[in-house]
């Protein structure tokens, strides 16, 4: 145990005396520690309410590289402050017995306002304002940023009746007033009141030792907390609740969505068998959603910010996530494809060459005829991963290229034979076949699909736009009238792209992923 584990936190009262109770915690286990403290994001910029912010993990991020860069062995934070996602490589090591959960109402002279029909709150989180307001709508909300000491403070130094706490933040530092009162009707933030400790997945030895200070119960309630969270997409941005705890071999849950102004109010409880509760979280989120929460959260998350990307293929769920902070993207689908009917007359002799430019021409192939059926001799290919298409459900690729024009210059050198079977679309804006013609290589087209225009209007104000294919600029043109920066997948698609754009930028290799990459390099 030579080792010496370095504990990274924040460096507010709060964040430290947590921090503390590990190293006591780990010391009494016989390891050596030393506190790293880190001034984060969200302790520096203190204008704003911390859900305007817009960056998720604002109280972590600074802990997390300095784990990632081998500054730090352990961070401590509070829980509900942490994403429900966490970063490749870094794990939840740990999480200690959970503390007082409730929400706390600090005032600052009596009760009685809450009889009023006027009074001023204060808090800087989005779900205490909305539950606020849901019971009390007549009341006014003040923003109210800091460490805990401050913000006691600043209701001192304010003309307001209270202010909210998290109970476990200002019971912990042994600040509360004694008139504090707890507010047991509100529902909490998702895993509020319990203190994690995050490791490098890769370090056995530091993940031996933080487990040995897990506890279990708190584990399984928060873990059900936060995956609901995850479930319904949300974060700092949005009004959520959710409280789990055991009580006779049983799991209580509570959640809460609401609308920033408390006006919209959805709720969910599920009691489930310790033991039977592994879809908790999935049914409630599910609950909450079909009774209106996925237009409740879509319109929370675009209430304050305007799309400054628009994407003609719509995104994944993982490719979604890999945008910057500063990027607010819509996408929808821009082209349309309906698969055609091969002919089994092209098909009843083997082929010695076929081109295949797109993942739509693969499908159109194999939802027609099974790989037995289709005797190609040599596959010339475009991309990787039609490519790679080919090969799972087809056969051997001979040679690929990253864009058509590319693939025709290796054809005219290499091509076996004087002629090619090309299976495309009906709408064909590649410079493949005209290459090859005037090479003396025939061309037998072969229409294996229909390209179908499905652009939409999208807001003056959107500053760019991401093309994939020909086909997806001239969709995005039909329906639009401005100047975007166009944010190109390859030379094909960017060449269209610049007879309608003064500014075309082409990925560097061509995946959506990379798309997205050239995007936020563009905004950060």
């Amino acid at each position: 145990m030579s080792k010496t584990i370095r504990i990274g936190t924040r460096d507010s009262e709060l964040a430290l005396w947590q921090a503390n109770i590990v190293k006591k915690l780990l010391e009494e286990a016989g390891h050596k520690t030393e506190l790293v403290p880190v001034k984060s994001t969200g302790d520096l910029v203190l204008d704003k309410p911390l859900y305007e912010l817009g960056i998720t993990g604002i109280f972590t991020r600074t802990l997390d590289i300095a784990m990632l860069n081998h500054d730090i062995d352990i961070a401590v934070h509070s829980l509900k402050d942490v994403p429900t996602i966490l970063p490749k490589g870094i794990i939840q090591a740990a999480v200690l017995k959970r503390g007082n959960v409730n929400d706390t109402l600090v005032f600052k002279d009596n009760e009685e306002f809450l009889g009023a029909k006027e009074a001023v709150i204060a808090t800087g989180s989005l779900r205490r304002r909305a539950q606020w307001l849901n019971r009390f709508p007549t009341h006014t909300i003040t923003d109210l940023r800091g460490n805990v000491n401050s913000r006691l403070q600043k209701l001192e130094d304010n003309d307001w009746n209270g202010a909210i706490f998290a109970a476990a933040g200002i019971g912990r530092i042994g600040i509360r007033p004694e008139e504090a009162i707890n507010l047991d009707w509100m529902i909490p933030a998702p895993a509020q009141g319990a203190i994690m400790i995050t490791a490098l997945d890769e370090d056995d030895f530091v993940k031996e030792a933080c487990a040995a200070l897990n506890h279990e119960e708190t584990e399984i309630c928060t873990t059900i907390e936060r995956e609901f969270l995850n479930k319904l997409e949300g974060g700092c941005t949005a009004p959520i609740g959710a409280l789990a705890y055991i009580k006779d071999e049983e799991i209580n849950f509570k959640g809460v969505l609401l609308s920033p102004d408390g006006t919209k109010r959805i709720d969910v409880t599920r009691v489930k068998k310790l033991g039977e509760h592994h879809d908790m979280a999935q049914y409630c989120a599910d609950f909450v959603i079909e009774r209106g929460g996925k237009r409740l959260m879509d319109n929370i998350k675009n209430s304050d910010r305007k799309t400054n990307v628009y994407s003609t293929k719509s995104f994944t769920e993982d490719q979604r996530l890999l945008f910057h902070e500063k990027v607010v993207a819509e996408s929808s689908d821009f082209i349309k494809i309906s698969l055609n009917r091969i002919a089994p007359r092209l098909l009843k002799n083997e082929i010695e060459n076929v081109v295949i430019t797109s993942k739509n021409a693969v499908e159109s192939l194999t939802t027609n005829y099974s790989a037995i059926e289709l005797q190609f001799k040599n596959i010339y290919c475009v991309g990787r991963k039609t490519k790679r298409l080919v090969e799972n459900k087809i056969g051997k690729v001979k040679h690929t290229e990253k864009n058509a024009k590319k693939l025709a210059e290796y054809l005219v050198d290499y091509i076996e034979g004087t002629e090619v079977t090309y299976f495309c679309s009906d709408l064909r804006l590649d410079d493949l076949p005209n290459i090859l013609e005037e090479n003396n290589i025939k061309v037998n087209e072969i229409e294996a699909y229909q390209t179908k225009y499905d652009g939409v209007k999208v807001n003056d104000l959107v500053e760019s736009a991401m093309f994939y294919s020909p086909s997806t600029v001239e969709s995005f043109v039909k329906a639009n009238n401005i100047e975007v920066i166009a944010f190109c997948i390859g030379e094909t698609t960017a060449k269209e792209a610049k007879k309608h754009f003064k500014d075309v930028r082409v990925a560097k290799v061509p995946t959506v992923e990379s798309v997205i990459e050239l995007v936020n390099e563009h905004y950060i």
